[in-house]
């Protein structure tokens, strides 16, 4: 290797590091975007028939951000409902309280006082809060410029998203058949990951989250969001959640809801995870389940939440850069001996 090749190599590499100094603190943003991006990339292709670029762009920016702040919404709204129930209810549990207390006093011999203790407790949570404004201020912030940096990162994949491959494919140095049978591999296993743990996700969390709604369980909206996020991860999925509630209505004296809500989540919620997400994952990404549940698992530390879903990417992606590499090495030794 001469200077001039080692000079432009250590230049590449020092400017390479510099980007990823650069990207980290954003990067569940910017893999959030790359990942939306991926998913209405085909979308993008089609509209561009009709409509230049940069209105497809926007319209699908627009629809993806609707799309994604509307359920939050609502579950905000749910929550909020119930919370100010809960405050006009207080009034009327007062008697509750003092008659636990009461029984207290006489199991301890002490006189307890579960008013104020809630009330200090607020306070204490109150004070804690003021004094941490400064920093929830600056997470917010953080927050809003990460949400902001992702939708201009989606906007422009999708408009420059065909002179981005372009510039990909002539910089790759891989005979061209070889780029487009490794891009099928790892978009097969994109979209495995994708329909086998997003998707199946939102099908088991809402199947669920119906459950819970029909027998009375309080914040169901909210309880539904959460199984969604538990639902990506195997052997988890929405158990605790629905298990929680079952336990829940035993507790306050509905147990024909209890046995109900249990049948319905062993029965009909067991079934999306037992046939969708193996013919998911297995059929389309081909990815063994320890494989999957390590990606997530690792993903998870490595990246955060995104890493649920691009842990297993990385590792498929790997699997198909490996199956793609051995298949075509002798082929690539005897391009390197002719050039």
């Amino acid at each position: 290797m001469n200077i001039s090749k080692g000079f432009l190599l250590a230049l590449i590499t020092s400017l390479l590091v510099l980007s990823g100094l650069l990207i980290q603190p954003f990067l569940q943003y910017v893999l959030g975007a790359v990942l939306l991006a991926f998913v209405l990339y085909p979308v993008q292709i089609r509209l561009e028939a009709y409509v230049s670029p940069m209105v497809a762009a926007i319209s699908l920016v627009v629809l993806a951000v609707a799309g994604f702040l509307t359920p939050f919404v609502v579950v905000l709204m749910t929550v909020a409902d119930n919370v100010e129930r809960i405050r006009e209810d207080l009034d009327a549990d007062a008697l509750e309280i003092e008659l636990i207390e009461s029984r207290l006093e006489n199991v301890t011999g002490q006189e307890i006082d579960i008013a104020s203790e809630l009330v200090g407790l607020g306070q204490r949570i109150g004070t804690t809060v003021i004094e941490r404004s400064t920093e929830t201020v600056g997470a917010i912030t953080f927050h809003l410029i990460g949400i902001a940096l992702a939708v201009f990162l989606v906007y422009y994949l999708l408009k420059d998203g065909t002179e981005l491959l372009e510039w990909f494919h002539r910089t790759v140095p891989l005979p061209m058949d070889i780029q487009r049978d490794l891009r099928s591999e790892i978009d097969d296993v994109m979209w495995g990951v994708l329909f086998g743990h997003v998707f199946v996700a939102v099908v088991q969390g809402t199947v669920a989250g119906i459950g819970l709604a029909a027998t009375g369980v309080p914040n169901a909206a909210f309880w539904t969001a959460v199984m969604i996020v538990f639902a990506m991860v195997p052997l988890v999925g929405a158990i605790p959640i629905w298990g929680g509630a079952v336990v829940y209505l035993f507790l306050t004296n509905e147990p024909l809801l209890a046995v109900g809500l249990f049948v319905y989540s062993v029965i009909v919620v067991g079934v999306t995870d037992d046939y969708l997400r193996p013919f998911a994952v297995e059929r389309y990404a081909n990815l063994n389940p320890a494989v999957i549940l390590l990606g997530i698992l690792g993903g998870a530390y490595a990246f955060g939440v995104m890493g649920l879903f691009f842990g297993p990417v990385v590792l498929g992606a790997l699997k198909a850069t490996l199956r793609v590499g051995l298949d075509n090495w002798t082929r690539l030794e005897e391009t390197d001996v002719a050039n």
